[in-house]
């Protein structure tokens, strides 16, 4: 039900999305698949298990994978960003964490970082300087920490619902505030 709402949000806006995932391993993107009218906004997914993929087809930085590891908030953000830019969308939306049943480098399973980079502020009329003048969206990130419960399906499977869920809530954040900035003050 949320992947649908999601897909329909962001056809209303006319907006796409790119989901990169590790721990979830192609969950989301599946998921998203799954509504029809999702090929006319998902342009796609990247999964990332191996700790080096994050950074040769992401763009994670490598320095940042060796002193953190793959299960951290810059890395999460940097997923994001990465597969929202290679794969050219408006959106882009990252998980990264540790499903269990052990712990990976330290972190206990149940940790999972999800990421969306995106349009997440209002485009300001005040930006506009010119007829015909192209102005984008600044493009932000915002990273949730999770720490679930349950066994490795479990994790994985909340994971892609709160993945879901994060991106529906940006987007209906970026909607209220549009709306609230393109609302003329009352009369009283």
């Amino acid at each position: 039900m949320m992947a649908a709402d999601l897909i329909y949000a962001l056809s209303e806006r006319a907006q796409t999305v790119a989901v990169a995932e590790s721990l979830t391993g192609g969950m989301v993107c599946a998921a998203l698949i799954e509504v029809p009218g999702a090929s006319a906004v998902v342009r796609g997914g990247v999964v990332a298990y191996a700790t080096e993929l994050k950074h040769r087809l992401l763009d994670v930085d490598g320095d940042l994978l060796a002193r953190n590891g793959p299960v951290d908030p810059d890395v999460a953000a940097q997923m994001a960003l990465g597969v929202r830019e290679r794969l050219g969308a408006d959106w882009g939306l990252a998980t990264t964490g540790v499903a269990g049943p052990d712990s990976q480098d330290g972190v206990a399973p149940g940790r999972v970082y999800l990421a969306v980079a995106g349009p997440l502020v209002p485009l300001s009329a005040d930006l506009v300087s010119g007829p015909g003048l192209a102005v984008q969206p600044p493009i932000s990130t915002r990273v949730l920490e999770l720490d679930l419960v349950g066994d490795r399906s479990q994790v994985r499977t909340a994971s892609t619902e709160q993945a879901i869920g994060a991106l529906l809530a940006a987007l209906r954040e970026v909607s209220t505030a549009d709306a609230a900035e393109h609302t003329p003050p009352l009369d009283r």
